[in-house]
């Protein structure tokens, strides 16, 4: 008879400080949209044209894990930073825009590079720890106040990238420049219709907004560099065309709503 009492004690009082340490975290749930610019091998490198041309739009939905919120305990850590885990899709069309197929009059060149074009899409999962300039607690109790914040973490990311060209077979001298016909990176030449999955790191600064007791709005600026060059279709071979130095990366800008679930 001891045994089963014993046992039955040590699970009570499991049950017990589980129930107790959950009642210390709060849980918030979002969701945000915005414009998307994909930084890759399309367009002229540091080019507003480019930067601008080769914009989509990315939306998504997010969580919070708020160790503050239900928390009396105060500590530097509980009072600054949370866990923010999302779910994210963008979708991008590129064409190249720049120096290079602004030139007159139009050679052959020009003319190939104008009508190369591709869509990519991606679906991300991860997660990310924020920090808040303010205490969180400070933040939460004052309707109308504004929390800055920089946020640091990774995604594991789903990517579909189709490349093609409006004068024929991507394969063919004559619709190709020789620059992505060259075989890179195990693929036959420097463009690729593919999927894939791939990692990326993640870094953000932003700023969340009081609108009620129980909600807030974000705006967030967020730099994500992927851990291949292929995102965009397009990655020339880096030993001989030296100017393809950087894998692929994305800028977001978020506009988003948070709902806290517990307070």
């Amino acid at each position: 008879m001891l045994k089963p009492v014993i046992i039955t004690l040590f699970a009570i009082l499991g049950i017990s400080n589980v129930a107790n340490a959950q009642s210390d975290l709060a849980q918030e749930i979002g969701i945000f949209a915005g414009p998307v610019t994909l930084q890759s091998d399309f367009g002229q490198r540091n080019n507003l044209d480019t930067n601008v041309g080769n914009s989509g739009f990315g939306i998504g939905v997010m969580h919070f894990i708020n160790f503050s919120a239900a928390n009396n305990r105060e500590s530097f850590f509980t009072e600054h930073f949370k866990v923010r885990s999302e779910l994210s899709f963008s979708h991008t069309q590129l064409k190249h825009y720049g120096k290079w197929v602004d030139k007159k009059p139009e050679t052959p060149f020009v003319t190939m590079l104008k009508n190369m074009n591709a869509s990519t899409t991606t679906v991300g999962l991860g997660s990310q720890l924020e920090f808040s300039f303010i205490k969180i607690h400070d933040f939460e109790n004052s309707v109308g106040s504004f929390s800055p914040y920089l946020s640091l973490g990774f995604q594991v990311n789903y990517y579909s990238a189709k490349v093609g060209s409006h004068l024929g077979d991507l394969t063919l001298p004559n619709v190709t420049i020789g620059k992505y016909l060259t075989p890179s990176d195990g693929r036959p030449h420097g463009f690729s219709t593919e999927t894939g999955v791939v990692v990326s790191a993640t870094g953000g600064v932003g700023v969340h907004y009081k609108l009620t007791k129980m909600s807030d709005l974000m705006f967030e600026t967020r730099f994500q560099m992927y851990s291949n060059d292929w995102i965009d279709g397009l990655n020339p071979n880096k030993d001989i065309y030296k100017e393809n130095k950087s894998n692929d990366w994305q800028v977001w800008f978020n506009f988003g709503y948070i709902y806290y679930l517990e307070f």
